[in-house]
């Protein structure tokens, strides 16, 4: 990719390399803070593609370290790849919204009106009558897609403001009630007339 003249100028030892150097850990880190966020989500079967993508990079900056164990810079580099590497996997995984959660709701005032906002979404939400330190309270529970907690937690400051909340992570569901996408009931229909319907046949 570059001539032998050009790696040996001070330009490519002292600015060139370290910015490779930084880019390959940058994309290195992403990608294990990645696989770690896949496998906590119950997200297998991209993982072993991840991680030999991942290791292949690393080595690439590891090898160029260790040709250039002189370079300062390169140590560097080394360690800002690391750390950016950590903010961008993070900032990727927030936009992805893998995953479903778990909303538990409680309010001492009257959840009807909240209820039928959260179910006029197509949202399963699940009522328990409880006792509070300050008498009678509701527990709201609401297991949702990550990606529509944003919405869920508008509905709820709309109606119950000054509610208490609370959000969890949940490792796997089954069954449950979910909004649906646009096509989705279409398709959930065929398969209930045809139980061998799949899409695209």
């Amino acid at each position: 990719m570059f001539s032998e003249a050009f790696m040996q100028t001070d330009l490519y030892s002292w600015v060139v390399l370290p910015v490779l150097i930084f880019l390959c850990r940058m994309c290195d880190v992403t990608l294990a803070t990645l696989r770690n966020i896949f496998l906590s989500r119950g997200v297998r079967k991209i993982i072993p593609i991840i991680g030999f993508v991942e290791v292949l990079i690393w080595l690439l900056a590891v090898s160029s370290i260790i040709k250039n164990l002189h370079n300062i810079m390169c140590y560097i580099a080394f360690a800002g790849g690391y750390s950016m590497g950590i903010l961008v996997g993070i900032g990727i995984e927030k936009r992805l919204a893998l995953g479903t959660q778990i909303i538990r709701v409680i309010t001492s005032r009257q959840s009807e009106k909240l209820l039928q906002a959260l179910r006029a979404q197509n949202l399963g939400v699940t009522e328990i009558d409880a006792m509070g330190s300050q008498g009678p309270v509701k527990i709201l529970l609401i297991v949702a897609k990550r990606k529509n907690i944003a919405t869920i937690l508008e509905i709820v400051n709309e109606h119950h403001g000054s509610s208490f909340f609370t959000i969890e992570d949940v490792r796997s569901v089954e069954q449950g009630i979910f909004p649906i996408k646009a096509g989705e009931g279409k398709i959930q229909y065929l398969r209930r007339i045809f139980p061998t319907f799949k899409p695209g046949r």
